[in-house]
């Protein structure tokens, strides 16, 4: 009997009892923590950009805020395999919210130094390091195979209204708050409590959600060496994941790079005074908010079933031209709905990679194969921002947008084109037709090896 015919013979598995409990519980939490996460963000790079509207400052924001979760991220993923991924949530965030604190009380004493804001940002990220892989491989744990893409495209949409919101009560309470403070660091303040409430209430959601560690005792004997050592072989013959991995870095260096350097180009090209540019970098966020909102729908409702690698190519070729309408924008409405565009294309990116991700690795591995994806994009986009921050302050961001928009077309039509990244498409396709991830992982070993002959 072959495999196909032994699949149609066998009755689907049961879904485990009261697993629609616990993704709700884990998703709320999550997005209570996550839109207090967003406020800081928001509000601490628009204070960034009006306050200094230096390139290099933008540079140093993202080098402080991303690079410390990459370094981390090395460990985070084995963390994640060996141990309860939920205590690491709970951990990671209790010490996010207690450095947001400290970051509060200190600029009420009015010691606001740069640099205290980037240290405060290293250690936000070096959180997100521990938890990013422990989130990401969490919900495959709770989530029954044949529901995670419609429960990705689920999270993406709650992420995308968060993103809705978190900028429009971002831009109100910073407004606000720098009418009374003088538009001095001060004026984060408020932010950075709303941050700890939401922190308290993410984690007190999360304590309910009944998780164990993915590995027992006994399997855990291993060192985290011998661990770190096995991800990074595991990933090395994985021809998949080595592909999805370099087409990521293309897309942070190329797309997600130069994207940070919009809000100051909002600044620089279309001036409107401090107060108006607060409204003007809200309207900004909630246009790409908008956009990602309508594409998680869209991703969840409609595109479920859809090729995942198809819209992962043709996402990646449509950032580019996205990158270029902003470049070429004539005016600040323009701007704003390029800006909503690439909001709608980024959940045909991100979702259905990882989804591709869960379905074609075991379990078991999965925590250190996501800990090396948070890498790759904590590495990549300050990487883009080291390259792209300082020439911003020499060449007009219009062009630097044009010009990143014109290699990713070239860049990403090279990994798709080149053998290497035809054999990982065609392993992309025979998994992402396997619900089981063991059978996922075979089915791409297997498509590499004959597409490899």
């Amino acid at each position: 009997m072959s495999m196909t015919e032994s699949d149609a013979a066998s009755p689907a598995p049961a879904d485990p009892p009261h697993w629609v409990r616990k993704v709700v519980l884990f998703l709320g939490g999550q997005t209570a923590s996550l839109f207090g996460s967003m406020l800081v963000q928001y509000a601490v790079f628009w204070y960034l950009t009006i306050t200094y509207q230096s390139g290099i400052i933008m540079m140093l924001a993202a080098v402080f805020g991303f690079l410390p979760q990459a370094i981390v991220s090395v460990f985070g993923g084995v963390w994640a395999d060996r141990h309860n991924r939920k205590w690491l949530i709970v951990g990671a965030d209790a010490a996010i919210a207690a450095t947001t604190l400290l970051l509060a009380l200190a600029l009420m004493t009015g010691f606001d130094a740069p640099w205290l804001i980037f240290a405060a940002l290293a250690i936000r990220s070096a959180g997100a390091g521990i938890q990013m892989p422990a989130v990401a491989a969490l919900i495959p744990q709770i989530t029954p195979m044949r529901h995670l893409m419609r429960v990705n495209g689920i999270n993406g949409s709650i992420q995308s209204a968060m993103a809705l919101l978190a900028p429009a009560a971002a831009g109100a309470i910073y407004a606000w708050s720098a009418s009374v403070n003088g538009g001095s660091a001060a004026s984060l303040v408020p932010i950075f409590f709303v941050d700890v409430v939401t922190a308290v209430i993410g984690i007190g959601l999360l304590a309910f959600v009944g998780v164990s560690a993915i590995r027992t005792a006994g399997e855990a004997q291993t060192g985290y060496f011998a661990d770190l050592v096995d991800g990074v072989r595991y990933i090395a013959r994985h021809g998949f994941v080595r592909w999805l991995l370099v087409l990521f870095a293309i897309i942070f260096v190329l797309t997600v790079a130069p994207s940070n350097l919009t809000p100051l180009m909002l600044v620089r090209s279309f001036p409107a005074g401090e107060q108006q540019d607060v409204v003007n970098l809200a309207v900004l966020e909630i246009a790409f908010s908008i956009g990602m909102t309508l594409g998680g729908i869209v991703v969840a409702s409609l595109f479920a079933n859809r090729s995942r690698v198809g819209m992962l190519v043709v996402s990646s070729l449509v950032f580019g031209a996205l990158s270029i309408g902003l470049g070429l924008s004539p005016n600040i409405w323009v701007f704003f709905a390029f800006m909503f565009l690439v909001g709608l294309a980024v959940p045909f990116f991100s979702t259905p990679s990882m989804t591709l991700l869960q379905e074609t690795v075991e379990p078991e591995r999965q925590g250190r194969v996501f800990g090396f994806v948070g890498i790759v994009m904590a590495v990549a986009m300050p990487f883009g921002m080291v390259v792209f921050g300082p020439l911003a302050d020499v060449v007009p961001i219009e062009v630097l947008l044009v010009a990143a928009g014109i290699l990713t077309f070239v860049v990403v039509g090279l990994a798709v084109w080149l053998p290497a990244g035809r054999r990982a498409v065609t392993a992309a396709r025979a998994a992402s037709r396997a619900n089981d991830p063991r059978e996922g992982a075979a089915a791409v070993e297997a498509a590499m090896h004959d597409d490899a002959e």
